[in-house]
């Protein structure tokens, strides 16, 4: 299913148009990439637009989120994410080496679970407390 999802994602190319996810307006940018290599961005509003155009266009990545095993803990899996945005040609990678954990309690909410996941340079952060079963 991962390599599945993995095939919905594609790399921009020059002439696509991106709806700016940065703020609330949702403008309509377009990206071209000159024959010297220069890639000009039109139709963002603000700044911000432009770089999120840039990075989408050459390095794109994105956030994951997902749940982890945990053993022996009040809850059977822990919700975590990626610390930053991981590149999406590794998103197969991270999301492969985050289902292989199996975590111990206790968990800590904003702790680091595991560092450069992967090998992707982006680290796995807990988003819940997860404290001992008492059965």
């Amino acid at each position: 299913m991962i390599a599945e999802n993995q095939r919905l994602i594609r790399v921009k190319e020059a002439g696509d148009r991106l709806t700016c996810i940065v703020c609330p307006i949702g403008c309509s940018i377009e990206v071209e990439q000159a024959e010297d290599g220069s890639i000009e961005v039109s139709g963002n509003r603000c700044r911000r637009g432009e770089a999120y155009a840039r990075e989408e266009f050459s390095d794109p990545r994105r956030i994951i989120t997902g749940t982890c095993a945990v053993d022996g803990g009040e809850w059977v899996r822990v919700p975590v994410r990626s610390s930053d945005g991981v590149p999406i040609e590794s998103i197969e990678r991270f999301l492969n080496a985050m289902y292989e954990l199996r975590l111990h309690v206790p968990i800590d909410r904003g702790v680091t679970l595991a560092r450069d996941l992967g090998g992707t340079g982006v680290d796995l952060i807990a988003t819940m407390t997860v404290r001992r079963s008492y059965e």
